[in-house]
């Protein structure tokens, strides 16, 4: 008993309960961007007269893109490389810390919105007051932006971490450094927002990316000195912190992950939930056609899996990073350990095929993609997911012409010529 006491005594708690926070941060991003990504119901009839919200269902990542990522992101590594050692690291903190700023104000209000909007319901919600603005070129509509009276006033208040960031610097709080608060709300809205929008469109190609950043970051990190020169040299809001320390005191410094290693094994955990989804629309639709009834919540395996993947590699780095004291790149644990998730999950429940053969393409890029390739039928999504989830922010439209006025709506219009 008192060997066991004694090495508790000779734990470092300030230092576990700082990796314990990093652990934390990083699973809330993944688990709130997961349900962020999920699609939005399409409402129809009269419900789409009363509700016309377009709700940007983000971009999906193809397996041509995730060959090419690795390829990209090198060349990018490398100039960003070249930049800093041969003109220096202070324009290049300078031109990206204002770029970053001006986003964040975005990402901040755009994941202040769908916060917000997932407190309230969506019934309190659309009670709001609902403004819309649409821009002209002569008569011909351009776009329409529409605002419920909330997302406007979390507008200002949206500037308020980037402003912080940018101009309450290490200079005007007597070398101490940037905010890590502030730092962590800039990267969490951006990863949330990553996570919302970016998303693979089969495991087929997540696995591929998954494999090729995992040489990626083998090759830069231990090849090379290139990783570590600009992870050390640039100082950007793409990184969450914890302080060292279990009164959050900053003395000791703090313990890093990157968004990369958040949004790249997230949005292969993202893609585990909408295929949960996707199952069970598939279920519901069979058994309505037999007659009979299906249990109301929805079975997430392949989610569950995944996002206990990410936090068992998350902490296999951080435990080799503390035996070796040295910084590990995290995707050399996170990718083996999510793409192992889905194989064995879905070899346990043999439905290994029609997991890989499954795209989470919308049904007509489905049928584009599938004809272009001869494989005949596509394989389609399944649509009528209706999900109360952390909801996405009001989005830009194109509007027809003929579309008139609705009752309880504020329209302003800017028109040029």
């Amino acid at each position: 008993m008192d060997s066991f006491t004694a090495q508790l005594r000779g734990v470092d708690w300030d230092l576990v309960s700082s990796y314990g926070g990093l652990l934390s941060l990083a699973t809330f991003s993944i688990y709130a961007g997961s349900y962020g990504s999920l699609p939005s119901p399409k409402p129809s009839g009269s419900e789409k007269d009363e509700e016309d919200d377009e709700v940007d269902d983000g971009e999906h990542m193809t397996l041509g893109d995730a060959y090419l990522f690795p390829i990209i992101g090198s060349f990018a590594l490398v100039g960003l490389y070249l930049i800093v050692k041969y003109f220096g690291k202070e324009w290049i903190n300078w031109f990206l810390g204002w770029y970053f700023s001006l986003a964040g104000v975005g990402s901040v209000w755009k994941s202040s919105i769908s916060l917000l909007r997932y407190t309230l319901g969506e019934p309190v919600w659309k009670r709001f007051e609902k403004f819309t603005v649409i821009a002209k070129k002569g008569h011909a509509p351009i776009f329409s932006l529409s605002l419920r009276s909330p997302s406007l006033f979390l507008l200002p208040i949206s500037v308020i971490p980037s402003g912080l960031y940018h101009f309450w610097t290490s200079t005007t709080r007597g070398g101490v450094g940037r905010s890590a608060l502030v730092t962590d709300i800039l990267g969490l809205s951006f990863s949330h927002n990553a996570l919302a929008l970016l998303k693979l469109d089969s495991f087929k190609t997540g696995c591929i990316l998954l494999s090729g950043l995992f040489v990626y970051d083998i090759w830069w990190v231990f090849g090379t000195e290139v990783m570590v020169q600009v992870a050390t040299k640039l100082d950007l809001p793409i990184k969450i912190l914890w302080p060292k320390s279990l009164l959050f005191s900053s003395v000791r410094g703090f313990t890093m992950l990157g968004l990369g290693d958040i949004v790249i094994p997230g949005i292969f955990v993202a893609l585990a939930l909408r295929y949960d989804y996707a199952r069970y629309a598939h279920k519901v639709e069979s058994e309505q056609d037999r007659g009979s009834k299906t249990e109301q919540a929805v079975p997430k395996p392949y989610f569950y899996a995944a996002l206990g993947a990410y936090v068992a590699g998350l902490m296999t780095t951080m435990l080799v990073m503390h035996v070796f004291h040295a910084a590990q790149p995290a995707l050399l644990y996170l990718s083996p350990a999510c793409i192992l998730s889905f194989a064995i999950m879905a070899v346990a429940r043999g439905e290994f095929a029609d997991a890989w053969a499954w795209n989470d393409l919308p049904e007509e890029e489905g049928e584009n993609a599938q004809k272009q390739k001869g494989d005949g039928k596509p394989l389609k999504k399944k649509e009528g997911l209706v999900v109360d989830s952390v909801a996405p922010g009001e989005g830009v439209r194109a509007r027809g012409s003929s579309e008139g006025k609705k009752a309880g709506m504020i329209h302003l219009s800017i028109i040029y010529a």
